[in-house]
């Protein structure tokens, strides 16, 4: 395939011009995916929710997620039969430890499988599966030109970019959620393809859809210095928001995890989703036409569709209902993804910031503490919740600039976020997309050291050409697989395989030449147990430190008891020199 691109070129191109290539392509996909899912998604509520009335309650939505949630259930189990939630997680896995390879098939399943769980009313958003898409197409081109690992992982980072920006019209957003949330280091190498991946998807999306992408808004509310102190409270309000966020989802993902039957989780997870629905119709699917009735100055158009719509003249109701809606989203963000619904927390993330900032505002205002903008709160309010529950503050901060298509706001952006940050990584300094990878040693960071090390792989490690010996086995047997041995270690095993202790050459040296010993010393005699053993389990970065804390030159791996081989110091930090080599700027 590269061959036949360049012959549509009168010079042979770089690498580098390659690279820059591809991102134009990969924009061009990512760009078009986003309009799709958009709009495929925009079209299925259009055709569902349509004709309800605003101000009846619609028994329908106990219907609509669950018929979604078994749509997509079906789809996965019987159409993919793979793993496709968590895209921006199965991201950052296949960076770490995939070397950047993501499969064919999540170009576009995680589109259709999100369309089938949004469109019916699942509480999730559609970013993580158009980002999932495109990364996917970027690491496939990567494949296809046979680029190496640090390329492969610069169009991965180009296709979440492309989809970002893609989707809300943001290039910037769409660049910087590729440093923070997928780790890319700031170069000029990776900045420039990105920066062609973003324009390109924002260009495509502006060409398609015009301002329908998602909202655009205008800012006509005037910022005051005077007004920094709420917005300081709005700070450390996001920040505690995100942390209920975070913490409920990890807790309502696991109790359905603990579920072992698809279909008792489907049942459990659609019917808790339907329920939630009828009582607060603002989490069904995204939430933007929620975000969009606050910022066009009708907030009382959230609770449409309730029996809340016909109280909201009460004031202390209205915001019950508005606390109502902050305090269960967790819930249903997680029994719909528990469920098997395939979605995102980005749209959540912005969905809760929005109203938590607009509660805030709402509250202050009506207890007459101060006068504040309710639309610059939930603006602000939107950035505030995305910095604290992905831990990409700049990415939130841009992203509202962006939309709002000026930096009026940029001075309050800046302190929420900041604030609401700090406050959320005081409880978890891990974001909903980094935790689980973080806690098993998989994470992969700007420490390149670190990184590395996390890329590489313990099996590929392991060293099988040692010879091995029986606890009742002789000396003089010994000294036979010693005469035939380059090694001088020899693990001690059980007839199962169990690892019993390690004969070194410093033991054996003192008897091997004493031949009376030959027939009454045993292996057993000789052994003796190492302090540092190494569990498959084990990530490169603890090998490393139990390697230079014991001082030996190789140690014994293990899977539960059951000898595997050995693992050298040369061998780590030969592959660690290689990782680093290949890491490195061009």
């Amino acid at each position: 395939m590269r061959n036949v691109l360049f012959n549509f070129f009168p010079v042979k191109l770089s690498s580098r011009q390659l690279t820059f290539v591809l991102a134009f392509v990969i924009g061009l996909i990512s760009g078009l995916a986003a309009v799709i899912l958009k709009n495929a998604v925009h079209y299925t509520n259009v055709f569902l929710i349509s004709g309800f009335r605003v101000s009846e309650v619609n028994w329908m939505f106990l219907l609509y997620p669950i018929v979604g949630l078994l749509l997509t259930v079906l789809y996965v189990k019987y159409l993919v039969k793979d793993s496709i939630s968590h895209g921006i997680s199965k991201i950052l896995y296949a960076i770490s430890k995939k070397n950047s390879l993501l499969k064919r098939h999540n170009m576009y399943t995680s589109m259709v499988a999100s369309t089938l769980t949004v469109g019916f009313g699942g509480s999730v958003g559609l970013e993580a599966p158009v980002v999932l898409t495109g990364s996917a197409v970027g690491s496939w081109l990567g494949q296809r030109f046979h680029l190496n690992y640090k390329s492969i992982t610069l169009l991965v980072a180009c296709g979440a970019t492309g989809a970002v920006a893609g989707i809300f019209k943001a290039p910037i957003a769409g660049v910087l959620f590729a440093l923070e949330v997928l780790m890319l280091d700031l170069t000029m190498a990776s900045l420039l393809p990105l920066i062609i991946s973003a324009v390109t998807a924002t260009s495509v999306a502006w060409l398609l859809m015009g301002d329908a992408v998602l909202f655009s808004y205008s800012l006509t509310d005037i910022f005051t210095v005077s007004e920094l102190p709420a917005f300081l409270i709005l700070g450390v309000f996001t920040g505690l928001i995100s942390i209920y966020f975070s913490q409920g989802l990890r807790l309502v993902e696991g109790k359905m995890d603990a579920i072992s039957s698809v279909w008792v989780k489907w049942l459990i997870g659609g019917v808790v989703l339907a329920l939630l629905i009828v009582l607060f119709p603002p989490l069904y699917g995204e939430g933007y036409n929620a975000l969009h009735s606050l910022l066009m100055g009708n907030p009382g158009e959230i609770l449409a569709k309730s029996w809340w719509f016909s109280k909201i003249q009460d004031p202390w109701i209205f915001l019950g209902a508005i606390l109502g809606i902050i305090l269960v989203k967790a819930i249903a963000t997680g029994v719909t993804t528990g469920a098997g619904g395939v979605g995102g927390v980005f749209a959540p993330s912005l969905f809760l910031g929005g109203l938590s900032g607009f509660f805030l505002a709402r509250l202050l205002n009506t207890l007459g503490m101060v006068n504040v903008s309710e639309t610059h709160f939930t603006l602000v309010g939107m950035a505030g919740v995305m910095s604290g529950v992905m831990r990409s503050p700049l990415t939130a901060m841009f992203l509202i600039a962006e939309i709002t298509g000026g930096y009026l706001l940029i001075i309050p952006l800046m302190l929420t976020v900041a604030i609401s940050y700090i406050t959320a990584h005081l409880v978890e300094p891990h974001s909903v997309y980094t935790r689980r990878l973080a806690s098993r040693g998989e994470l992969i960071t700007h420490n390149k050291d670190k990184a590395a090390l996390t890329r590489m792989n313990i099996r590929g490690l392991i060293e099988h050409d040692i010879q091995s010996v029986s606890p009742d086995q002789t000396l003089g047997e010994l000294v036979q697989v010693v005469a035939q041995s380059t090694r001088n270690v020899f693990p001690v095993l059980d007839s199962a395989g169990i690892f019993l202790g390690l004969i070194i050459m410093e033991r054996l040296r003192p008897v091997m030449f004493k031949t009376e010993q030959y027939q009454t010393t045993l292996c057993r005699d000789l052994m003796y147990t190492p302090e540092y053993l190494v569990e498959v389990s084990d990530s490169v970065e603890q090998i490393a430190q139990k390697i230079q804390a014991s001082g030996k030159y190789i140690l014994v791996v293990l899977d539960q008891g059951k000898y595997l081989g050995c693992v050298s110091r040369a061998r780590v930090f030969s592959k660690y020199r290689e990782m680093m080599k290949e890491m490195s700027e061009d």
